[in-house]
């Protein structure tokens, strides 16, 4: 079966964790009494990178800031379908000037730049399917914001209500396998989103608490590679078992701050 599965090679962009800390608690993850090994942080972040381009995935990078912590997490500057970036506009006060640098390396990079109006923190809650955006609310993009992403890209939004602090962000309890199927913890959504979810994904891959607690959703694929946390070891058997082969990646020292693989890396799609 795996064989059937076809890899689509991605562009991702990414931001190196020089300044990576936990400074400040804005989920439940998040101690600032928390030691981080920097060190540590750096290796595991690079052998994320390595293991991209070794599955023949491009990587540009964003310069870190000075001061800004979690401008690691890629993923929650912008959203980008059809070259075309809607930005962030962070819930927590500490994150938001990191919209700014994110949005300058775009449009260095000769993208327009849509800045939203609603609180909306990227690819952390809106994920692109191929035929639609799942959009996440709930913690912290609102549903306003989800109005103003179907306008801009003109692509149906489907809005998931998460209820649990945990999984704060969309892309911690859901990621896309290919344009057919997702994974997901159901219990992370409301009972309606649940539904939703359901009705899409009949044969979509289910993950049990400790999957999500172990980060496994917030996981990567290229359609047949799934670069997951080594920790979320029954999702990576469920995800064996329906032909995808999974490529462990530890970040635990991001897990300090509430993130992961997916949190680390924001994808340019053109």
């Amino acid at each position: 079966m795996p064989d059937s599965r076809v890899p689509r090679r991605r562009r991702f962009l990414v931001c190196e964790p020089r300044h990576f800390a936990v400074q400040y608690a804005i989920n439940p993850w998040m101690h600032p009494d928390t030691h981080v090994d920097v060190d540590l942080a750096h290796d595991q972040w690079r052998t994320l990178i390595r293991a991209y381009e070794a599955h023949g995935h491009s990587v540009d990078a964003v310069e870190p800031v000075p001061g800004l912590p979690d401008m690691v997490f890629a993923a929650n500057s912008a959203v980008v379908v059809g070259g075309r970036v809607f930005g962030s506009l962070f819930h927590a006060p500490e994150r938001r000037p990191e919209s700014t640098h994110y949005d300058l390396w775009f449009k260095k990079a000769g993208y327009d730049v849509r800045r939203p109006q609603a609180v909306c923190e990227g690819e952390g809650d809106l994920v692109w399917t191929g035929r639609y955006v799942l959009a996440g609310t709930g913690f912290r993009t609102t549903r306003e914001a989800h109005r103003e992403v179907q306008e801009f890209f003109g692509h149906p939004v489907i809005s998931l209500t998460l209820v649990d602090p945990h999984f704060y962000h969309l892309d911690t309890a859901l990621f896309v396998l290919d344009e057919n199927n997702i994974a997901y913890y159901p219990e992370a959504f409301s009972t309606g989103s649940r539904a939703v979810l359901a009705q899409l994904y009949p044969d979509a891959v289910l993950a049990t608490r400790d999957d999500a607690m172990a980060f496994g959703l917030n996981s990567v694929s290229d359609g047949r590679h799934v670069f997951i946390a080594p920790q979320a070891e029954a999702l990576a058997l469920r995800l064996d078992d329906h032909g995808y082969v999974p490529v462990p990646v530890d970040l635990s020292e991001f897990h300090k701050a509430g993130g992961g693989i997916k949190c680390c890396t924001q994808e340019i799609r053109s």
